[in-house]
């Protein structure tokens, strides 16, 4: 194996490992909420997201690295440019897994305005998009990559019925509003994390096939 993609390699394993620390950090969100753990949401705000802030800048550094010693072109550079932008999908995710966080510490003091049947789920489809779009990347599996732009409506869909209950809810019950807010906010968050997988997936397939997809909409180079 040549120098370079020796390098593109150990790019691939720091970029695994954000990626496992991501899913790690939306696991501890979620379980936080639902076993009413403050200590695991917590550690996603106060050491997690530092842990998150570094592998950042040090994945920054590797791609830079690559580029000034070695002038990569071709697949080479389209692949370091793809990590550029999946570590900084990467760090986004992170802060979204704080919002949660953050709203989970809200509520876990408070009253349950409805069991947390719905959150879970959809946390669990996004943890799966996650690995999924990792593992496109890894592989340059564009089918899978267009397995996981697909399931996003999956979880719009879970999105969008969190947010109709929690409608009702409030309009029932005024004293509901500020908790139900934060359930949407977490919600919301789950959403924005799903859409970032997409992101990664379909620069995955332009990568592999010379593929655009935007708004699901297919434009071949």
């Amino acid at each position: 194996m040549v120098m370079i993609e020796r390098k593109i390699e150990e790019l691939k394993g720091k970029l695994v490992e954000f990626s496992q620390l991501i899913k790690t950090m939306l696991s501890k969100s979620i379980k936080g909420l639902v076993e009413k753990d403050e200590k695991l949401l917590k550690e996603v705000i106060e050491v997690d997201e530092k842990k998150s802030n570094e592998l950042e800048i040090q994945i920054d550094e590797m791609c830079i690295h690559i580029i000034a010693q070695f002038e990569p072109r071709a697949k080479h550079l389209r692949t370091i440019f793809l990590a550029l932008k999946m570590n900084n999908d990467l760090e986004r995710m992170g802060d979204h897994t704080v919002n949660i966080s953050q709203s989970g510490l809200y509520l876990i003091s408070r009253p349950q305005v409805k069991p947390f049947l719905d959150l879970p789920r959809m946390a669990e489809e996004v943890e799966k998009m996650l690995e999924d779009s990792i593992k496109s990347f890894i592989e340059e599996d564009a089918s899978l990559a267009k397995s996981v732009c697909e399931r996003d409506d999956t979880i719009d869909s879970l999105k969008n019925q969190i947010t109709r209950e929690l409608i009702t809810y409030m309009l029932s019950d005024p004293s509901t509003i500020e908790r139900a807010l934060h359930i949407i906010r977490i919600a919301g968050n789950l959403e924005r994390i799903a859409d970032l997988t997409t992101n990664i997936c379909e620069d995955v397939i332009f990568m592999v096939k010379g593929e655009l997809i935007k708004h699901h909409k297919t434009i071949k180079f």
